[in-house]
């Protein structure tokens, strides 16, 4: 067994292992469950990380609050996990990586190489999607109803034998009787009743469909083709997802370790193959996803006139430096300043609605109420700034926010679930230069 290493993430602790030599570096993130160690007691785990190791560097983890990683830490964002990924790979030391996803990490991983391009050399999908209930364009998605009531179910039932053994049937029919009780060991193990259901449902407000014509790395899609729904969904991520290469692999097992596992591999190492040979230094990213935020002071013009100009520029000064120390907080880069106005940018939504509700709460200190307007999009950047349709998108929400707002672009709500943000409905409005109708959210609460 690999020696179990910690990489500190925020508050929290995330097991990790390094197997094999590479190159390249490959990020392993199974769906939902996993243990680091218990899987070298598991045949069909061992089958699969031995295989990876062969041919790869491979840096396998386990999920904040699951396995040996820490239970505690709060929200289980997107955003969070990202940062995860991140201090595994600096604690490992690497500097790129494939990032390779199964099932529900696929989300998470569509969004790290977007927002992380620097760091990764390339996206691996096997039998993913980028949300999981039913939407107009993905009709045959379960109904949140449907997937309300299977988290139930895993409260319920999570741990009993007979539970897992015909969940695991069901996914992974080729499954044998040897592979069983290991695999359902790591299962039971890995994650408790009450944290495998909220797994489940803080999953539930997931959606990266919008970013995912902004992933500009290599990308393989790998989907068993007779996965039903699955399968749809490979072949709609494969279709939105710029230059990727679409296999559909004979067989109906979810998990890449049962079934044809020769052709799977075939697949994956020809790609990884090609990813080494044009291996290049670094890149500095040209386009990015990053949110944005746009900021400015209510009545302006009628509070400077009301001070005078010299109180109005003292006023203007404390704003600024409270502003910049909230930014420097919660990871924000300033990019420009004109006037009351600030325009920054995050690598996180979740967190760029944080700051932004922490400068409205702080500036109460200086009787000062503001607007804010945030969207998440393709940024591009030239000389340290950012620029481009997203920064436009931005602005132009914040024109729409009422004193006192804070207002969010549909693709922000959709990529903080699990945050513990609440929104209200504002409804679809037109923005200037923008095309299209955009539904527009305030933030209500947070905690």
């Amino acid at each position: 067994m690999p020696e179990t290493r910690y990489a500190r993430s925020g508050n929290v602790n995330i097991a990790f292992q390094v197997v094999g030599e590479g190159p390249p570096d490959v990020i392993w993130l199974p769906s939902m469950t996993h243990h680091v160690e218990l899987a070298w007691e598991s045949p069909a785990h061992v089958r699969l990380l031995s295989r990876f190791a062969a041919v790869v560097r491979l840096l396998v983890f386990d999920k904040r609050g699951t396995g040996m990683s820490d239970r505690l830490g709060g929200a289980e964002t997107l955003e969070t996990r990202m940062d995860d990924i991140r201090m595994v790979m600096d604690a490992a030391g690497s500097e790129r990586a494939v990032i390779c996803g199964l099932g529900e990490s696929g989300p998470l991983c569509v969004l790290f190489a977007a927002t992380y391009p620097d760091r990764t050399s390339a996206l691996v999908l096997v039998n993913s999607m980028p949300r999981f209930i039913r939407a107009p364009d993905m009709p045959w998605l379960p109904s949140r109803g449907e997937m309300e009531q299977r988290a139930e179910a895993i409260g319920l039932h999570w741990g009993e034998t007979a539970f897992h053994e015909e969940m695991l049937r069901e996914s992974n029919p080729s499954i044998s009787e040897e592979d069983l009780p290991g695999f359902m060991r790591v299962f039971r193990l890995s994650v408790s009743p009450g944290a495998a259901a909220a797994y489940l449902r803080a999953n539930l407000d997931v959606d990266v469909r919008d970013v995912l014509p902004l992933i500009r790395v290599p990308t393989l899609v790998l989907q068993r083709a007779e996965l039903g729904p699955l399968a749809r969904s490979g072949r709609y991520l494969a279709e939105r997802i710029p230059g990727a290469r679409l296999v559909e692999l004979p067989g109906r097992d979810f998990g890449p370790m049962f079934g044809d596992q020769e052709r799977l591999f075939k697949e994956l190492e020809a790609f990884l193959t090609t990813i080494t040979a044009q291996a290049s230094p670094t890149p500095e990213p040209d386009r990015v996803l990053a949110t944005v935020l746009f900021t400015d002071i209510v009545d302006a013009t009628a509070r400077a006139a009301q001070l005078g100009d010299s109180a109005w520029r003292r006023l203007l000064e404390e704003h600024h430096e409270l502003v910049r120390s909230q930014l420097q907080q919660f990871r924000g880069r300033e990019m420009d300043t004109a006037g009351d106005g600030f325009f920054a940018t995050f690598d996180g939504p979740a967190r760029a609605i944080r700051c932004a509700s922490a400068i409205r709460e702080r500036l109460t200190e200086l009787d000062i109420e503001i607007r804010a307007g945030l969207h998440t999009g393709e940024c591009e950047l030239l000389d340290g700034k950012a620029s481009g349709i997203a920064v436009h998108t931005g602005a132009r929400v914040a024109t729409r926010a009422e004193p006192g707002q804070i207002l969010v672009s549909s693709t922000v709500k959709d990529l903080v679930a699990g945050s513990g943000l609440t929104f209200d409905d504002r409804g679809t409005h037109e923005l200037k230069g923008v095309p299209g109708d955009w539904r527009l959210y305030s933030v209500a609460t947070s905690r």
